[in-house]
């Protein structure tokens, strides 16, 4: 390990912020939490994503009960100045995120692993009393401080931001059949055996659990899930779960999708969390119904426990990305200016409801089996009145600097490029790539020039901004009508 590391600008800006107030918030707090590290964590390991309190000693164990205290972005800093200073007494050794961009990327559940979530300080005790009596104090020290829940292990008490689970403290790992490398601890016998930790058991069947005995919840009889039955997980993230399920509340039985927005879960910039996305993407959903956009139904919502759940109506159909590769990709020219128009009327509808949608990509548009387009996912849009300045979703994801330099210029240029690269991705099978200097190649000689050039020009950041949704629809309407003819 060696001592500390500088923080850059392009880390605040690719944890998906710009350069107005949000920004001075998160750099307040990147800059917060670089004087406590170098309080409390002067050490930075090898891969530069954590930093420790004290170098490893040879007494240290190599195997037991991990610790580990949850936060958002927003508590970490609190968090640590709250508990620093008692481990440090005890001398205990413990890490955490080199920045709060990274705890931004654990607590997502996609950049790292799903069971990493929440997982922010780790504490590594030396034995079962001392663990037991680190959790108790870390629990006191942090209680009813806003923290996400951490998938697989198992927490010390309700509502508490501390979380325990038995594995390996230095990072040995096995080969297994398959050839792949999973981490590592040793069974009473002294052999390797997997250190698995995103199983539902937070300990080995061998290990004594040294911690109080928890009580079991009564199931709730008239618990909201009653009628749904969940079939199976479409995707899991910090934020919430999306599965699919049947509906039994109606006289016959439906298929639904269940979105769930998770209290704390991956928290933003600005306090968003889960919970909140999921309500605002109901009220969302149910505004530009009410504005004629063909909306998914919404069958329920409510709150179970902590997070908040909205029950909605299960799209049949494929999303454009699954569509193209049944398709080969190759879709006659008359067939993809008819998508490419039906695409072009939806966001031209948003718009004119005073809506940026702001998640226009492949995965999020639905052939259904009878050809129509439907649309999904409105967590992210927000009224062109009142544009988010935050950088969320669409196709510019992997490209935050995209958004630094031009999307937060102008509302509609992130709506309006990512229409581009659908259209392109219609004719040429592919998405662009979205680093500032993309340059359409067409491959097909039957696209029309007029078709190119629109295409060009959505896609050129110098002139995005410029576009509208009704004059790219009404260039694809007339060169529709020319095939046609």
């Amino acid at each position: 390990m060696k001592a500390v590391d500088q923080k850059s600008k392009s880390d605040l800006i690719s944890a998906g912020f710009n350069e107005n107030s949000t920004l001075s918030t998160a750099e307040s707090l990147e800059f917060r939490w670089k004087n406590l590290c170098e309080k409390y964590l002067p050490l930075l390991s090898e891969n530069q994503i954590w930093r420790f309190n004290r170098e490893r000693k040879p007494q240290d164990a190599e195997q037991g009960w991990k610790l580990h205290v949850s936060a958002t972005i927003l508590t970490a800093g609190t968090v640590l100045e709250k508990v620093a200073s008692f481990l440090q007494k005890e001398d205990a050794y413990f890490k955490a995120p080199a920045l709060l961009a990274y705890l931004k990327r654990i607590n997502s559940g996609i950049y790292y692993d799903y069971s990493q979530i929440g997982k922010f300080i780790t504490v590594y005790p030396q034995n079962n009393k001392q663990a037991v009596y680190f959790a108790e104090r870390l629990h006191q020290l942090t209680f009813q401080i806003p923290a996400p829940a951490i998938p697989y292990d198992q927490r010390f008490k309700p509502e508490s931001c501390v979380y325990y689970r038995y594995g390996a403290f230095r990072e040995n790992k096995i080969k297994q059949p398959d050839g792949t490398f999973v981490f590592a601890m040793r069974d009473p016998d002294g052999n390797l055996v997997p250190d698995l930790r995103d199983s539902a058991e937070p300990y080995p069947a061998w290990v004594v659990n040294p911690f109080p005995e928890k009580k079991s919840k009564s199931a709730v009889a008239d618990s909201p899930f009653k009628k749904i039955r969940i079939i199976r997980a479409l995707s899991q993230r910090g934020k919430g779960g999306v599965y699919q399920g049947i509906d039994f509340s109606d006289a016959e039985p439906r298929l639904c999708l269940i979105k769930e927005g998770r209290k704390n879960g991956e928290v933003s910039w600005d306090g968003r969390d889960g919970y909140w996305r999921v309500r605002h993407e109901e009220s969302v959903i149910k505004k530009l119904g009410e504005c004629g956009l063909d909306m998914p139904q919404i069958y329920n919502s409510f709150q179970s426990e902590e997070n908040y759940y909205l029950i909605t109506e299960f799209i049949a159909g494929e999303n454009l990305h699954g569509f193209l590769r049944k398709c080969e990709r190759l879709l006659t020219l008359p067939i993809g200016l008819k998508y490419a128009i039906r695409i072009t009327e939806i966001m031209l509808k948003i718009h004119s409801a005073g809506w940026l949608w702001r998640d226009c990509k492949p995965e999020n548009l639905i052939v259904t089996p009878d050809g129509n387009v439907r649309v999904i996912d409105f967590e992210g849009a927000c009224p062109i009145a009142n544009a988010d300045p935050l950088l969320w979703g669409t196709l510019t994801t992997n490209s935050p600097r995209l958004y630094e330099k031009f999307f937060s210029k102008s509302a509609m240029t992130p709506d309006m490029y990512a229409l581009g690269a659908v259209i392109y991705l219609l004719f040429e099978g592919e998405l662009p790539a979205a680093d500032g200097n993309f340059i359409p190649k067409f491959s097909r000689a039957d696209i029309p020039a007029e078709i190119k050039e629109l295409i060009s020009k959505l896609l050129d950041l110098r002139e995005t901004r410029n576009c509208k949704a009704s004059e790219v629809l009404d260039k694809l309407q007339k060169a529709f009508r020319t095939q046609a003819a």
